[in-house]
């Protein structure tokens, strides 16, 4: 390829396995419409991107983040953890807790007992079976 621009880079980016990724990473960014830092003077986009790191056009830490940036599916982001709320309970009835207080929209709620429960869920009539089923 370009073996004088390689040795210009080892400088910059010690180990040659990382001036890989990040030339071939600045490549595809030119390749999808980035504009390259130096003229282009006939040079493919591997070439150009190899100059670049050379000249030190672009740093090979920002590519580096860009590159680990762009091959992460799902970022996590640091949330505050929730504070535990402290129960509130009723003085007469320690073990219970205190029902939210009623809205002024009046909505009431009728109370039934279980056996009231269980007697209304006798008296209900099954549905008449049908073909469709």
């Amino acid at each position: 390829m370009a073996r004088v621009t390689v040795e210009d880079c080892v400088d910059k980016v010690t180990n040659r396995f990382d001036l890989v990724l990040l030339s071939a990473h600045r490549s595809r960014m030119i390749s999808a419409g980035s504009p390259p830092t130096l003229p282009r003077d006939n040079d493919k986009n591997p070439v150009i991107a190899l100059r670049e790191i050379a000249e030190e056009t672009v740093s090979p830490a920002d590519l580096k983040e860009d590159l680990i940036h762009s091959l992460q599916r799902h970022v996590e982001v640091d949330e505050p953890e929730a504070e535990p709320t402290p129960m509130v309970t009723d003085e007469s009835q320690p073990d219970q807790p205190t029902p939210p207080p009623a809205d002024d929209g009046n909505l009431t709620f009728d109370r039934m007992s279980e056996e009231e429960l269980l007697r209304g869920l006798e008296s209900v009539v099954p549905p008449d079976k049908s073909d469709d089923y």
